[in-house]
């Protein structure tokens, strides 16, 4: 069907210095784990989103020299010729869809990456400070020679960008790295005069951009992303005082050919990239008044988790900005300009802020990055997989898929997509599986949209049957239902007797059996919770303290006790560790860090028994049979509660699959060729992962054993051969 006309502003050519972006839809610098040592991972990641109609595309932050490296965390890198090639392949690979190619410059000084743990060098910077994350590195102040060195470096790496064949070359102003620190009281305590007034603190950025237009400015766009709000108040920079003054002080000396604006610095850079869960679309819209007045026809790109094609036009309309910074989006669908150019905004596959692209990265730095709802997320080069595109079914068989969660839902999907002839059988009325809980935690409504995009997806296919409120299927039920081949998704269950991952039992006394007692789907389901309440972490991510939250917000008195270092430690990565900290302290959520429990007591009260998990002395002795080889302690305290909500771990539902196994004999005369499992009954993991599963299952479905995942490409370098000069 034709476009909305309401979404036409989005598909306008507008110039960038001497380039012209074909519409508005601009991906800004990620990080996907690529960097410039996977180049065909990096070339078909940002390829896929050209061929989908994003305008350009841009690389993560690029490291301009040894001097800031960012070991362990992978970025891309300018160093010298080789990163030339191999960046080259990501250029061209986006030219040939007619999108630009854009690199990010990145010298890291004092900033919260680039310790140099690969390259052991000092990074210099505005003056002698440790960094803002690992504060045991320190960099050296830069004296005006080496201020001088600092900006060749920079237009050395431009240079090498120009020859890779990027368009625009970006000066990397924010985040606290190096031009910020410049431009930052808090870092810059220099008398000379590249300190003191803000004139002087915004010389470095000015005479670093002057030098990079004058070296490739006649052929390439120059950029600059800059934080004009960091939100840690005074000392750092805010929007309507330095930030849009230094916007100013830059755009009138003409060096930009693009601003591309951001919010957070160092402690607060998560802000940027908030998620769902505290902060909704177009939330750095109120940090950005006022920069179109001063930069007049310059080209503005904005992020803020924008989703909705209407909302990026409305921006567009309305002078907010004039390109859509959308980089999330372009994860969760590539195709999302495309698909909005032909009128097709239902087959969108809308991110959901949830940031698991952001915590694979920051949990493992060399790892490539994934997407809840997008399993092709890199791997488009190494599994060869298309989001849009589905080899067809050689032989399509029937294919049974029982239970209709996250991994059910996919697999199905991607089967029916193949041509298979699929049934896809859910027990309970709707689909969605423990997503149809998760979606009612605290700020998580937009997950709701893994569910709904897959409905709409489903319901498309004349592949596909969805049966839902059929019950829970038997193994009887399994072998007569006439299917060649069953895909059981029948999903995990909460430990009712509090099994975890520290002491691999359950909890003496626990029992979700009993009133005093409650997992995360009896809470859910509605089972009474009483007034004071002990949540019992194990998992480390979004249901502990959900429920902690949840449960608060409904009056109660809450606390939570976890053998981890802290409640939902992996949403550390997901950059919500400092808001949710700030909620639980805001709420009066107690919280009992690496303590556990030695016993339950059910009277007309739960008596909790907890120890510190760290309470044995610190000096090792020798060998102790029967004990440990510390100095023991006995010391507990006593929590006295209500009711305990056991969120301690998951167990997988087996059994149907286990039956199914030892009925093996009776297969083939019921016509059953295969049983396979995917998602949570295999082993419960985190959703984009158990979407994975299914999908990855479905796509290999004709290999000799679907079950095991096939080999990838891996890039590589060969001992005894030597890399390109």
């Amino acid at each position: 069907m034709p476009r909305d006309p309401k979404h036409d502003p989005l598909f306008e050519p507008i110039p960038v210095g001497p380039k012209v972006l074909k519409n508005r839809f601009y991906q800004t610098a990620q990080c996907n784990g690529a960097g410039s040592d996977r180049p065909g991972m990096q070339a078909a990641h940002r390829a896929v989103k050209a061929e989908g109609g994003w305008a350009s595309l841009c690389t993560e932050y690029c490291s301009v020299h040894p001097e800031t490296d960012a070991t362990p965390y992978i970025s891309t890198r300018l160093w010298d010729d080789i990163d030339v090639i191999n960046l080259r392949h990501m250029c061209d690979s986006v030219h040939a869809h007619g999108a630009l190619a854009a690199v990010e410059l990145w010298y890291g000084g004092g900033g919260t990456v680039g310790p140099c743990y690969e390259s052991r060098a000092i990074p210099r910077a505005a003056g002698n400070y440790p960094a803002e994350g690992p504060s045991w590195v320190y960099c050296a102040e830069a004296d005006e020679d080496d201020i001088r060195d600092l900006i060749r470096i920079y237009c050395d790496a431009a240079k090498r960008a120009e020859q890779a064949g990027f368009d625009i070359i970006y000066l990397y102003a924010a985040d606290s790295f190096l031009p910020l620190q410049f431009l930052m009281p808090f870092n810059n305590k220099r008398t000379d005069k590249y300190g003191g007034s803000l004139a002087n603190r915004s010389r470095f950025t000015i005479e670093t951009l002057t030098a990079m237009k004058k070296a490739v400015g006649e052929h390439s766009a120059i950029a600059i992303r800059f934080t004009n709000d960091g939100l840690e108040g005074p000392g750092k920079v805010e929007a309507h005082d330095e930030g849009l003054k230094f916007i100013e002080l830059v755009h009138g000396e003409g060096l930009a050919d693009l601003w591309d604006l951001k919010i957070g610095t160092g402690f607060e850079n998560g802000e940027d990239l908030a998620s769902s869960r505290f902060q909704g679309s177009n939330h750095q819209l109120p940090f950005m008044g006022g920069v179109k007045s001063v930069i007049g026809d310059v080209p503005l790109v904005c992020v803020g988790h924008l989703t909705s094609p209407d909302e990026m036009a409305a921006n567009i309309v309305n002078g907010h900005y004039d390109i859509i910074g959308a980089t999330r989006a372009s994860i969760a669908d590539p195709f999302l300009p495309r698909k909005v150019d032909e009128g097709r905004l239902d087959d969108i596959r809308e991110c959901i802020g949830c940031n698991m692209c952001v915590s694979r990265w920051e949990i493992a730095g060399h790892a490539q990055i994934v997407c809840t709802q997008n399993a092709t997320t890199m791997e488009e080069y190494r599994r060869g997989w298309h989001p849009e595109k589905f080899a067809p079914a050689a032989d399509p068989c029937s294919v049974l898929v029982v239970g209709a969660g996250p991994a059910g839902m996919e697999c199905a999907r991607v089967l029916g997509e193949r041509g298979y002839d699929v049934h896809l059988r859910e027990a309970t009325a709707e689909i969605g599986g423990h997503l149809k809980d998760v979606q009612r935690y605290p700020g998580l409504a937009e997950w709701g949209r893994i569910t709904s995009y897959r409905q709409i997806q489903l319901d498309k296919l004349d592949t596909v049957e969805v049966h839902t409120g059929v019950g829970f299927m038997s193994s009887d039920d399994i072998l007569t239902y006439g299917a060649d081949k069953v895909v059981l998704a029948v999903g995990s269950d909460w430990a009712g007797d509090g099994f975890n991952g520290y002491t691999l039992t359950g909890l003496p006394g626990a029992d979700a059996s009993l009133p005093q007692f409650a997992t995360p789907e009896q809470v859910m389901a509605g089972k009474a919770i009483g007034e004071r309440v002990v949540v019992v972490e194990g998992e480390g991510f979004i249901t502990g303290i959900a429920m902690a939250e949840m449960l608060r917000d409904q009056g109660k008195e809450v606390s939570v006790v976890t053998f981890l270092d802290s409640t939902a430690p992996y949403l550390v990565y997901t950059t919500e560790g400092r808001n949710l900290a700030r909620m639980m302290h805001e709420k009066a959520i107690t919280e009992y860090a690496l303590h556990w429990i030695e016993k339950l007591e059910v009277g007309n009260t739960v008596k909790l028994t907890m120890y510190y998990m760290l309470r044995d002395g610190p000096k090792r002795g020798g060998p102790n049979p029967g004990g440990l080889p510390r100095a023991a302690s006995s010391e507990a305290s006593v929590l006295e509660c209500d009711t305990v909500v056991l969120s301690t771990a998951r167990v997988p539902r087996t059994s149907l699959y286990t039956e199914l196994k030892a009925r093996h004999s009776e297969w083939a005369k019921e016509g059953l060729q295969a049983v396979y499992r995917v998602g949570d009954c295999h082993a419960p993991r985190l959703i984009p992962e158990a979407i994975f599963d299914g999908h990855r299952l479905a796509r290999e479905f004709e290999s000799d054993n679907p079950q095991q995942p096939l080999a990838y490409l891996r890039e590589r370098p060969i001992w005894g051969q030597s890399p390109p000069s």
